[in-house]
């Protein structure tokens, strides 16, 4: 169905453009659907942000409805200035021009049908539409499934390309593709389930990565659950993150999928700034249970986190396979959290280091973890913990990156 809808759009496009446009006209309006896509992307989080505070009965639409708005807005208002801008016709010949305006309408009709595909995507549909990129049994994120001519596939890493620190001259450089490594597995991973079964976003920030003590690998007296060493990966390590999820976000927070849950990693020695350049996403294999044993669990499995009795925060300790050459650097839950993670040594195992420089905890056994299930000593973090973490409003503004706590959807 969806390589149907596919071919009409292209077909109509070139159609439109043959019957009616101008080789030229052509031109400008794939540039303007260029420009506007790039509008979508760069601003939909900020607007969806504001959309479902002011608009609470289409919160589960917001993202939809901004980024296609924003898309077909922008389009509209290129072309008119274009229009306004050149009056006259321009004609190339007979040949150029009809080969040229069907060429030209393919091309438009390719750009828009991404967009579409992409907004569709971002909507609270099952995990299945508007097209099944990933299986419910056996998912597997570096194998996805694409439909006809990948164009949203496209869109996407056009603007992932253009984001690499695009943005510098006005603060922190932050890229599309650091924010949203793989974005288009992110958008499926996350309802993988649908949206009836987890909850895709929350209301608020439901998550925090400790400063100190966050990453480390896992000890070589690791188990799973039934006591056989947990499995190994050439090139990659073993490595455990916690996550506190507050308990003012349980609800919402604690009713997920491990698809919903991913690392992004950078580069070992990247001479970028840390959010900028391009990330790679990782999903966990498990978690780390009471007993000091490790979960193994398919990425669809959902798993609930019940809240502490004591308040604060609770912490979970998620296993991940990280290749030898990548470092960690983001944490994300559901479609608006996202944590910068530091890989900092807890304190007491903290070596003389200069400020700001970045050292790899070191191994250790200890009885300290926790299942969903299990107590969490941890309590929420001041907002003076916080300085220094998260994203910038106007960097996420402009990339359409990560949602911090005053930017919720």
């Amino acid at each position: 169905m969806v390589s149907l809808v596919l071919l009409a759009v292209l077909a109509g496009g070139a159609a439109v453009l043959y019957l009616k446009g101008t080789l030229a006209q052509g031109l400008m309006m794939i540039l303007n659907a260029i420009l506007a896509s790039f509008i979508a992307f760069g601003f939909f989080e900020l607007v969806a942000g504001l959309l479902a505070k002011y608009a609470a009965a289409v919160t589960a639409w917001a993202q939809t409805i901004s980024f296609l708005l924003l898309f077909v807005l922008a389009f509209a208002v290129l072309q008119t200035i274009a229009m306004q801008l050149h009056k006259q016709k321009i004609d190339l010949g007979l040949w150029p021009e009809r080969v040229g305006r069907v060429i030209c309408g393919l091309i438009l009709g390719y750009i828009v049908a991404g967009q579409l595909l992409v907004g569709a995507a971002l909507a609270p549909l099952p995990s299945g539409y508007p097209y099944a990129r990933f299986s419910e049994r056996g998912t597997n994120p570096s194998q996805p499934s694409k439909t006809l001519l990948n164009p949203d596939g496209f869109v996407v890493g056009l603007f992932a390309t253009i984001s690499k620190g695009s943005f510098s001259a006005i603060g922190e450089p932050k890229s599309f593709a650091m924010l949203h490594a793989g974005f288009l597995n992110e958008l499926y991973l996350n309802r993988l389930k649908g949206p009836k079964e987890v909850p895709l976003r929350t209301k608020a920030a439901a998550i925090e990565v400790p400063r100190q003590g966050a990453v480390r690998e896992a000890p070589a007296s690791l188990r799973d659950t039934e006591g056989n060493p947990p499995p190994s990966r050439s090139g990659e390590t073993l490595t455990l993150v916690t996550v506190a999820f507050k308990s003012s976000q349980i609800v919402e927070a604690g009713k997920l999928t491990l698809s919903q849950v991913r690392l992004i990693c950078r580069p070992k020695g990247a001479d970028q700034a840390r959010l900028a350049g391009k990330g790679q996403a990782l999903y966990p294999v498990g978690y780390i249970a009471s007993d000091g044993s490790l979960v193994l669990k398919p990425l669809s499995e959902q798993i609930t986190i019940e809240a502490p009795r004591r308040g604060g925060a609770r912490n979970v300790e998620f296993a991940f396979f990280v290749p030898t050459h990548l470092t960690p650097t983001l944490l994300g839950l559901k479609g608006n959290n996202l944590e910068q993670v530091s890989l900092r040594p807890a304190a007491d195992d903290a070596a003389p280091t200069r400020e700001g420089e970045e050292t790899s905890p070191p191994s250790r056994e200890t009885d300290e973890t926790r299942q969903p299930t299990g107590e969490s000593d941890s309590t929420s973090s001041t907002e003076s913990d916080r300085d220094g973490r998260g994203l910038s409003n106007l960097g996420t503004a402009l990339t359409g990156g990560a949602l911090e706590e005053d930017i919720m959807q």
